[in-house]
């Protein structure tokens, strides 16, 4: 009586696990990005000047209404989009949990002070 019970709750839990695959196929054509997540896309690094790395990176967003791509905790994700419009970066939270954010003062970006005093700068465009 024990193995047929294990047994109804094993096909219980693979008809689970077969219909979110489903599921999950028909919302999500290949390729396609659940809403409010991003990815990055491209990532370059030019070290060719001393003591400075250049790093462009592209990221693909799928943001809900009312969010546009930008930055979290160093990473790519759906901000609000007030936060952009309105040029305050350091609002998306973009630096590292003991790093600071200071804007730039043209507004093109911000700054991410570490606390050994390395600086990460970040530009908009």
């Amino acid at each position: 009586m024990q193995i047929l019970r294990v047994a109804w709750a094993l096909a219980g839990a693979a008809i689970c696990c077969l219909f979110v695959m489903w599921v999950h196929s028909r919302f999500l054509e290949e390729g396609q990005l659940a809403a409010g997540t991003c990815e990055i896309v491209t990532l370059d690094r030019d070290s060719s000047q001393p003591r400075r790395t250049i790093a462009r990176q592209t990221a693909r967003c799928a943001c809900k209404r009312g969010q546009i791509a930008g930055t979290t905790r160093a990473r790519p994700a759906c901000v609000d989009a007030r936060i952009v419009r309105s040029r305050q970066w350091c609002d998306m939270m973009p630096c590292l949990e003991d790093e600071g954010c200071d804007l730039l003062a043209n507004g093109s970006g911000w700054t991410c002070t570490q606390p050994g005093g390395r600086v990460k700068t970040t530009t908009v465009s």
